[in-house]
């Protein structure tokens, strides 16, 4: 009751506050006219109509419906070019209902910029039926956003899944025209979301500090490649329209507001894997790369358009090259160099009556070529801006030809014939341990970390139908939490995989475990035992070890005197067994041995939270 309360008090202070500043406000021009003068009635419409076919996906295609914290991910990920279904939905598809969320607010804060740089009105003369407003707003807009959804699908790094290539191209497409409103809204306006939501949905958060399962940093579950890559996608489609219609932003403008938003959203965070649990952040050169990048992106978009090589250098580098071969002049008696007819074309001797004739020359040559000339002399040449497009260019082709020989994998059978598995449809599961990893391999970075050889320990989901191959829980979460399910499917249908770990830890020693895995309404089949581990006890001359035995678990007595070796199975709770003249009693989940009047524990029961 009183969290309701809280809700509604929290949503009338938000309306009240809008209302008060709307009625303070004393500009002419208000936020709807502003929002009217481009978008049709003010609303963007394909802002909307994106974002409900994004929610439309998530229900119905992934069956959020049936289960909205646990859809159906792995057949829709971009796993291969020779699977086409991932393309075509991973970027509007979603890991979890959180990460649905977060992108959804993310879009709602700033593709209505990209959608008002875009327009519901034509600024030029187009063909009348793009020129109807509702068929750029709900139509053309929203077509243009799947293209660009499939085209980061296709040149993006790995098997990747979500909405956030998309939402990094609206930011690319905005901050080229608005680039100041870009960065509030995704830095300040987004958070603010975030928080509004939260407070309305948990007014009062109650938290209880609890242990969690190792898991990997947050910055290394971010598909990096792929937003860099939608934000310049973003951003060439915006200096394709902009070179139209014109309307560049000055340079610190764009500058600062590419650079903050590149800091903001992780944009520097350039990782990868190193051997076993290692993750490897390369702070400083991606700092460094990001904040060449703004450089870059500035040239390419602001209004100042320069030539690369400054006129005054320009002018020198001759007379410095000629100098430097002929030192004592060439034709002058006082080792002054004379004009060439070259020179003069040039400018470098414009003063006097070659002046207006040089002037008209440089000035043709500008035409020609389709430079701008600045002044009598200048030569033609790169330009700024010139040089910046290039570079973006450049950079875009690198980021989308990384992913191409990864895209083309095919995944191969090779599945360990002895190995247990559980076969659902097309999928395979199992539990492996330190299996090679099929999706990372390494790069050649030994002088930093071996990062050969990388291994995958957990439960494998694969199909070679799909070309999929996921690690969907790591041994490690396994052995924290005890038990895990995994869901797969595909369109029209989804099956629950249920796996199992129990084992127990002999003192001083590494635990001995076992797993099963089973689908829903069968059997659990045994799939994985570990090693057998010796207690690091010693009894009456005596060693004691744990071993699995295809589901259940024996202790091993061993005479170090005779070299006799005795097993029998570990006791129920409250009861004891006898072997090799030790006494084994179990209390609670401890298991002791007793000789001649001394109990030593020796074992306890694996427990997981």
């Amino acid at each position: 009751m009183l969290s309701a309360v809280l809700t509604v008090f929290v949503l009338a202070v938000l309306l009240g506050s809008v209302a008060v500043v709307a009625r303070l406000e004393s500009t002419d021009r208000r936020f709807r006219d502003v929002a009217r003068a481009r978008l049709h009635y003010g609303v963007p419409w394909g802002t909307l109509v994106v974002l409900g076919g994004v929610v439309c996906v998530y229900l119905f295609v992934q069956d959020g419906v049936t289960d909205l914290y646990d859809p159906v991910t792995i057949p829709y990920r971009a796993w291969s070019y020779f699977y086409p279904l991932g393309i075509v939905t991973s970027s509007f598809s979603h890991a979890s209902f959180g990460h649905l969320l977060g992108n959804l607010i993310a879009a709602a804060v700033v593709a209505p910029i990209a959608e008002y740089a875009w327009g519901h009105y034509p600024d030029g003369d187009v063909p009348s039926w793009r020129a109807n407003p509702w068929i750029r707003a709900v139509v053309i807009f929203p077509l243009a956003v799947v293209a660009i959804g499939i085209l980061t699908s296709l040149f993006a790094l790995g098997p990747v899944i979500g909405f956030s290539g998309l939402v990094y191209a609206f930011a690319g497409f905005a901050i080229v025209r608005y680039p100041i409103p870009t960065l509030v809204a995704t830095i300040g306006l987004q958070g603010a979301v975030v928080t509004i939501y939260n407070s309305i949905r948990d007014p009062i958060l109650v938290y209880v500090a609890q242990p969690s399962p190792p898991s990997s940093p947050s910055w290394a579950d971010v598909a990096i490649q792929g937003h860099a890559l939608g934000f310049f996608i973003g951003l060439v489609l915006a200096l394709a329209l902009l070179e139209r219609r014109g309307g560049r932003p000055t340079a610190f403008r764009v500058w600062i507001a590419v650079l903050l938003y590149a800091f903001s959203k992780g944009l520097w965070q350039i990782y990868w894997f190193g051997e076993g649990n290692t993750y490897l952040l390369f702070r400083g050169p991606g700092v460094v790369i990001v904040a060449t990048l703004a450089i870059v992106i500035t040239l390419a978009v602001s209004d100042t358009d320069q030539h690369v090589v400054p006129e005054r250098l320009e002018r020198a580098l001759p007379d410095v090259l000629s100098s430097s071969e002929h030192p004592h002049g060439h034709g002058s008696t006082d080792g002054r160099r004379l004009a060439t007819p070259l020179d003069r074309l040039r400018g470098l001797e414009s003063k006097g009556e070659h002046g207006s004739t040089v002037d008209r020359l440089a000035r043709v040559c500008d035409i020609a070529t389709g430079a701008r000339g600045d002044g009598a002399g200048r030569q033609t040449g790169p330009r700024s801006r010139q040089v910046g497009v290039v570079a973006v260019l450049l950079v875009l082709a690198v980021l989308a030809g990384m992913a191409i020989p990864f895209n083309v994998l095919v995944l191969e059978d090779d599945a360990d014939a002895d190995r247990a598995t559980v076969e659902v449809e097309d999928y395979t599961v199992e539990y492996v341990e330190e299996a090679d990893h099929e999706l990372v391999s390494g790069i050649g970075i030994e002088a930093v970390e071996d990062d050969a050889g990388l291994t995958a320990s957990g439960v494998v989901v694969s199909s070679t139908e799909r070309h999929a191959w996921i690690e969907a829980v790591t041994s490690q979460r396994l052995a924290f939490s005890g038990s895990e399910t995994i869901t797969v499917g595909g369109p029209g249908w989804r099956e629950t995989v249920h796996v199992e770990r129990e084992g127990w830890e002999p003192v001083g020693n590494d635990t001995v475990y076992q797993v099963w895995l089973w689908q829903d309404g069968d059997q659990p089949r045994h799939v994985y035992e570990s090693e057998g581990s010796q207690a690091d006890v010693l009894i009456d001359d005596r060693t004691v070890s744990i071993v699995p035995d295809d589901g259940a678990f024996r202790l091993s007595v061993e005479s170090l005197e005779t070299g006799d070796l005795s097993t029998t199975q570990v006791p129920d709770e409250n009861e004891s067994v006898d072997a090799g003249g030790l006494t084994f009693d179990r209390q609670n989940e401890t298991v002791y041995a007793v000789s001649n009047g001394t109990e030593v524990a020796v074992a306890s029961a694996e427990t997981y939270e």
